[in-house]
């Protein structure tokens, strides 16, 4: 499949100016239905139109639909959520779209990893995988990759705090945590998937734990405006170090990657305490922030041209319903570690050193565990 791409960065501009660093920015005239995954049946949609066209027969015929949303830059977690809609669903459709609403002002867009040819080719290896397990309900039918002009018909608002446009807000659950250190995040998630649940209307959506206050986000948002929908969590899909998988690992290169799991090491340490018995907010976090302290100051007893340097931004013990951070953890309905990691660029950088995509930038990684409800 060729992709039909604006064939320069000022042609990409003219399209939709200052947000172009998507893959999917095509003009109408170029888009085709009839486009399909090389080697593969699955289908590609870049237009609403399409998609709902196809859908339509799929409602009439009683045949259900999973929606897998994603940014691209597919990694063995996103594969684990569309395994679970093909074991649920006679069709599973995967979005594939970069949102700008999702970056701030001050974030690098233009950065986040792009890799729509590896993207297809591990769905259409993954699908010919589902064919071959009998276990399966159905398989991946659709990629929809829209442009940023067919998901913002009225164009893109912008990502200030002050923008004018249609948004879906959902408060106060997106204003803490992340959305405390990012304000717009959670407004341009919530927008974004109310569009793709509009379009693609799907029976089920399928969403990581590891996005935990995504998760409490988009439930809320489907059960407050009645969304016929229903959300599944599936499992954080980890390395075998423990450090969540994401689309941002790339950013990390080889000396960052090994530090990388602090955050999970230290919430961890916390999950420990609570399973110890400790219900009060000082011990279980107390354990956690030792953690951090204990790997922040080893780095920095390194040479700078062999450390690595982070800062936590924050480490939550929270309600698992309304995300507002507690004193004490009801064992009745137990609670939400979760935390927040800057890793700082590599001071020096060794030669031939790998710095991770894009030349290693600050990378923002997020974790959480749950602590389960005990019996009393």
């Amino acid at each position: 499949m060729q992709r039909l791409v604006a064939s320069s960065t000022g042609a990409r501009a003219a399209l939709c100016p200052r947000y172009t660093t998507s893959p999917f920015f095509f003009t109408r005239s170029l888009r085709t239905a009839a486009e399909t995954v090389p080697q593969s049946p699955i289908r590609v949609f870049r237009a609403v139109d399409d998609v709902r066209k196809w859908r339509k027969p799929q409602m009439i015929n009683y045949r259900s639909v999973g929606l897998v949303p994603t940014m691209g830059a597919l990694h063995e977690g996103h594969l684990a959520l569309i395994r679970a809609a093909a074991r649920e669903n006679h069709h599973v459709v995967v979005s594939i779209y970069v949102n700008p609403a999702q970056f701030g002002v001050k974030e690098d867009l233009s950065s986040y990893p792009v890799t729509w040819e590896t993207d297809i080719a591990a769905l259409a290896k993954l699908d010919r995988e589902l064919a071959d397990d009998g276990g399966n309900l159905g398989r991946i039918s659709a990629v929809f990759a829209p442009t940023t002009p067919e998901i913002y018909p009225s164009g893109f608002p912008g990502q200030a705090i002050d923008s004018k446009g249609s948004f879906v807000t959902i408060t106060p659950v997106a204003e803490v945590l992340e959305g405390a250190s990012r304000p717009t995040f959670f407004r341009g998630v919530a927008t974004v998937c109310m569009k793709l649940f509009n379009i693609v209307q799907p029976e089920k959506v399928y969403f990581g734990q590891k996005d935990v206050q995504q998760t409490v986000v988009i439930r809320r948002m489907v059960k407050d405006l009645m969304v016929p929908t229903e959300v599944v969590i599936c499992p954080t899909e980890r390395e075998a170090d423990g450090l969540a998988m994401a689309s941002r690992n790339v950013y990390l290169g080889t000396r960052r990657r090994e530090v990388a799991i602090v955050l999970n090491t230290a919430l961890r340490a916390a999950e420990n305490a609570y399973r110890a018995g400790r219900t009060d907010r000082a011990s279980v976090l107390g354990a956690a922030q030792d953690v951090c302290d204990m790997m922040l100051r080893a780095q920095r007893d390194m040479k700078p041209s062999e450390r690595v340097l982070f800062e936590i931004d924050y480490i939550s013990l929270a309600d698992p319903d309304s995300l507002q951070e507690v004193d004490t953890i009801d064992v009745a309905k137990g609670a939400v570690l979760s935390g927040a990691v800057r890793m700082l660029p590599v001071e020096e950088p060794q030669n031939g050193e790998d710095l991770g995509h894009s030349g290693g930038p600050a990378v923002r990684l997020i974790d959480n565990i749950i602590l389960p409800p005990k019996s009393t």
